[in-house]
């Protein structure tokens, strides 16, 4: 018998469950594929969201064949084979053949390469699926073709609305008597994922042998404790484990940064995925505090990449504790997130003209670049002038933090600009 996951699977958008952003109404991916024209993508996110659904959905409506490969166990003559058997397969007037590739993250460097010239083509129309951001594991000119689509997590709401349809619709599930009494653990075990939400589903239903199964918060945990594997087999490591570690160290805690690496290392996690959040934390959580950390992070993510495991474990602990026992700040983080928020509200604020580019005679005439002063012709390399657009000259973004490093900054921030700006 099929699991419960598989068996409620949807065929059909109206089906499908969350990814309104994508998939809802006048959507973009909903208007490609009410058009019936799909254009390469990969779909990033999570376990558990949908992706291989979707995948299977659009293939079905546009009713063109439909090749699936998985980068763990396929190869580049895999790849090939497939390639020539979607050419055979495409008629004048058919849409191109969809290529799935499950992990596309996975996939080798001549791997990816060996799908350039049927994507290009048009031979195949590819679909990826990867829980790791492309922009590090695919190839620049593969990314290039495709574009990128981010899904998220579902929300309360769309699982709750998944548990109630499981056991009012499923075959199997209707023969039982299922009440959810309590689901506050239910959802927060599954975090998102509506596979592993249906698989703990299952997992309580068949714990429980007699009828009426009460579903509460107790027997959920109860379940899973007794059998940890049952519902998922690789997002405890991969999520909860990396959040713990991430938590850890900044909180400043280098050996629990140590034990969750550990935990990590034991599972088998794949040593790029800890390193790359090492670099991002690095940046996030102690920035100006301390600048050696992104340098030592980096280091480490090289390091990784020439060496792999099980030596990459040394590394990946010297940066943890470092971090871990590094000074923390978030100013910089903060600071390009209110940025990021003024530019959304103000919009397109014009460049003041002694700042702007004046490579012709007529950009000088209309006063490009004029008045602009030139900072090394001053004192100690600097001269008071505006560089914000007029609407914003008084905005302040960049907020330094109690930590010796950005105080220093601060400081010489006061003396240069004197009372031009507030630090």
């Amino acid at each position: 018998m099929q699991p419960l996951a598989e068996r409620l699977r949807p065929q059909t958008l109206d089906e499908y469950i969350g990814q309104r952003h994508l998939v809802g109404k006048g959507a973009v991916l909903r208007q490609m594929i009410d058009k019936g024209e799909i254009s390469s993508f990969i779909m990033w996110g999570p376990p558990g969201v949908g992706k291989t659904t979707l995948a299977q959905i659009i293939a079905h409506k546009l009713e063109t064949p439909f090749y699936t490969l998985s980068a763990v166990t396929s190869g580049v003559k895999d790849v090939r084979d497939i390639i020539e058997r979607a050419r055979s397969a495409r008629f004048f007037s058919q849409a191109s053949p969809i290529l799935f590739i499950d992990e596309i993250h996975r996939f080798s460097k001549s791997q990816q390469d060996s799908l350039l010239g049927a994507v290009e083509q048009g031979v195949v129309t590819l679909i990826g699926a990867t829980t790791e951001n492309p922009s590090f594991e695919v190839i620049r000119p593969l990314l290039s073709r495709c574009q990128v689509y981010t899904l998220k997590p579902l929300e309360k709401e769309d699982l709750l609305y998944l548990l109630n349809r499981a056991i009012s619709t499923d075959v199997e599930l209707k023969k039982r008597q299922i009440e959810l009494k309590e689901t506050t653990d239910i959802l927060r075990f599954s975090g998102g994922d509506a596979r592993k939400l249906l698989n703990i589903l299952e997992l309580v239903e068949q714990a429980e042998q007699q009828d009426p199964v009460i579903i509460t918060n107790e027997l959920v945990a109860k379940c899973i404790q007794q059998n940890p594997l049952a519902y998922d087999k690789e997002g405890e490591m991969h999520y909860d484990i990396i959040s713990a570690f991430i938590k850890s160290i900044r909180g400043s805690d280098p050996d629990a940064a140590v034990y969750w690496l550990a935990r990590m290392v034991e599972g088998g996690e794949d040593p790029a995925f800890i390193a790359r959040r090492l670099v991002i934390l690095a940046a996030e959580d102690i920035g100006l505090a301390n600048p050696n950390a992104l340098l030592l992070a980096n280091a480490c993510f090289d390091t990784i990449m020439k060496i792999g495991w099980p030596e990459g474990r040394i590394p990946l602990a010297e940066t943890a504790i470092y971090l871990a026992t590094s000074p923390k700040s978030n100013s910089a983080y903060l600071a390009i997130g209110k940025a990021l928020e003024e530019v959304k509200q103000s919009g397109n604020q014009p460049v003041p003209l002694h700042l702007r580019n004046s490579p012709t005679q007529l950009m000088k005439e209309l006063g490009y670049g004029i008045d602009y002063k030139y900072a090394h012709d001053f004192p100690g390399h600097f001269v008071i002038q505006q560089y914000l657009p007029d609407a914003l000259k008084n905005k302040q973004f960049w907020e330094p933090q109690s930590n010796p490093a950005e105080e220093k900054h601060k400081e010489r921030m006061k003396v240069l600009w004197n009372k031009e700006k507030k630090f």
